[in-house]
């Protein structure tokens, strides 16, 4: 099997798809998260989610128990 990789580390063929599956997750979740943010009007959540990359897990804990909004919080069965 041949991989292609920078610098002498391999990667796998898979690895471009995952890297984007992974970029437009992120996207989603945060853009969500800094919409609430900015809404609600919490300048510091504001600021720390959008320096942070977490890769969507900040953001959900954000949206789902910080925020506790209610479209997401009742798809998964949460009180809202």
């Amino acid at each position: 099997m041949q991989y292609f990789g920078i610098g002498g580390v391999g990667l796998s063929p898979a690895f471009p798809a995952a890297l984007i599956l992974i970029i437009a997750w992120n996207l989603v979740w945060k853009g969500f998260a800094l919409w609430h943010a900015a809404k609600r009007g919490e300048k510091w959540w504001f600021i720390i989610l959008l320096v942070l990359n977490t890769v969507g897990v900040l953001e959900i804990i954000y949206l789902f128990f910080v925020a506790k909004v209610p479209e997401f919080r009742s798809k998964v069965g949460l009180k809202t």
